[in-house]
């Protein structure tokens, strides 16, 4: 018999042990944010439920930030499911130049709906950073056609609106983007607005008016750079300062869209809106990439001419994803369940009162909550995200089957809305053990902010 061909069953001596799901990762995938030398090896997960994420031994971890924010309704939703499902056996993806389909109208139009704003047309893209690049280039040519030269974007410090070079240079200037400094476009920074700085803020804004093309800003929640929570009541006022100067205003959803900060829409806080608002995350109940980029008639009919010039030249080979249309409609079906609603009301009171308790912790500083998000610092180290104390914390939590990815010593909860109360309650148990035992130091013996 040749040896080269044994017989179903019988293993060749010298064949090699079977390499498991993480041996054959370290050999191929490159990580995101991820340092690879010394890098704790990743957990294979086999399946999702729920709230809960399950390794290759059975093991299940609460997945305490929707994987990376996206994940409203839990994993492998059953009705999600079905629905992408049912559209795969029609059309799984057209061009969208030249052609539509159900799933991307019926989307636009529920959008249209709910959007708060006079919002009118429906630019489809892949994912948060596009949605955010593809509303920057519009507010650039917008002006490019008027003949007007406003070439000065405005943005907030703190901000984070994605990693493409356009969604990086309207970011705050971070570590996240250090390596590319020198390629990045000149945008003008300024604080998010408080009831002490908010008439310098507009004072500054209005001597360079006539020179900015648009704001961009992250409504009430700056999510990547440090969960940041900011008032509504100044931000109304620089939003109507901005108006009043002819200034497109663009509101970066994508994190906060979809119920994150106890509203549908975090604008909805506001009473000016915007022209030009992204959409991504949560918008398919993280099932699968998509970004949306709506406008107002004043941006989209600028666009209409005989001048083929002035057309928007932007698009991308997955635009308006059938598949990705129909989980974004099925996610919207379930955000209208009123069950959906009142669960994210009850997260928010829970994580409120999550909050009080926490921040009486000699090393917790600044714990705060808006909707279904909750945040605090520990207060060691610098406040930075290559803090050590968020990794130490991410594994300790996995010990105790419980996923958090803190932002270096800013320490956030952002769960599914289908979490339980004692899902909850493990999570918030587990922090104020984690905190009380590892850091139950006196203050003054913390290596306190620089």
């Amino acid at each position: 018999m040749n040896s080269s061909h044994p017989e179903p069953g019988i293993k060749p001596i010298n064949q090699p042990a079977k390499q498991t799901l993480t041996e054959r990762d370290s050999q191929v995938i490159w990580h995101p944010y991820t340092q690879h030398k010394n890098m704790l090896s990743p957990v294979p997960v086999i399946q999702g439920k729920g709230s809960l994420l399950f390794d290759d031994q059975g093991q299940g971890y609460i997945d305490a930030i929707s994987s990376w924010w996206v994940n409203i309704h839990g994993h492998a939703h059953p009705y999600i499911a079905e629905k992408i499902y049912e559209q795969a056996r029609k059309l799984e993806h057209v061009i969208f130049t030249g052609f539509t389909h159900e799933p991307a109208v019926r989307l636009a139009e529920r959008l249209l709906e709910i959007l708060p704003g006079d919002f009118s047309r429906i630019f489809y893209s892949d994912n948060g950073s596009t949605a955010v690049e593809a509303a920057i280039k519009m507010a650039i040519q917008y002006w490019r056609i008027q003949s007007k030269p406003r070439n000065k974007i405005l943005a907030f410090r703190h901000s984070y609106h994605g990693d493409t070079f356009g969604a990086m240079s309207v970011s705050e200037r971070s570590l996240f983007t250090a390596a590319f400094w020198d390629h990045l476009f000149e945008v003008v920074f300024i604080d998010t607005p408080t009831e002490e700085n908010y008439l310098e803020t507009i004072e500054q804004v209005r001597r360079l008016s006539g020179q900015i093309a648009c704001f961009i800003y992250e409504p009430l929640l700056q999510a990547a750079g440090g969960m940041r929570i900011y008032e509504a009541g100044p931000m109304d006022r620089l939003l109507e300062a901005v108006r009043s100067e002819g200034i497109l205003c663009i509101a970066d959803e994508v994190l906060t869209g979809f119920g994150r900060t106890g509203r549908l829409f975090a604008s909805e806080y506001l009473q000016n809106r915007s022209d030009i608002i992204c959409l991504s995350k949560g918008l398919t109940g993280g099932t699968m990439a998509l970004g949306v980029t709506a406008c107002t008639p004043r941006v989209f009919e600028a666009f209409l001419s005989d001048d083929k010039t002035n057309t928007f030249f932007h698009g991308h080979s997955f635009t308006a994803n059938p598949l990705a249309c129909s989980a974004s409609l099925a996610s919207l079906d379930l955000l209208e369940v009123p069950a959906c609603r009142e669960r994210i009301g009850e997260i928010g009171l829970k994580h409120g009162e999550f909050a009080k308790r926490i921040a009486k912790y000699p090393s917790v500083r600044n714990a705060r909550s808006i909707g279904t998000i909750v945040a605090f610092e520990v207060n060691t180290g610098r406040d930075e995200y290559i803090n050590e104390v968020g990794a130490t914390i991410t594994r300790d939590s996995m010990r105790h089957g419980i996923y958090l990815r803190p932002l270096g010593n800013t320490v956030y909860i952002m769960p599914p809305y289908c979490i339980t109360n004692p899902e909850l309650d493990k999570v918030y148990e587990f922090l104020e053990g984690c905190i009380g035992h590892q850091f139950s130091q006196p203050l003054s013996d913390l290596k306190t902010t620089e």
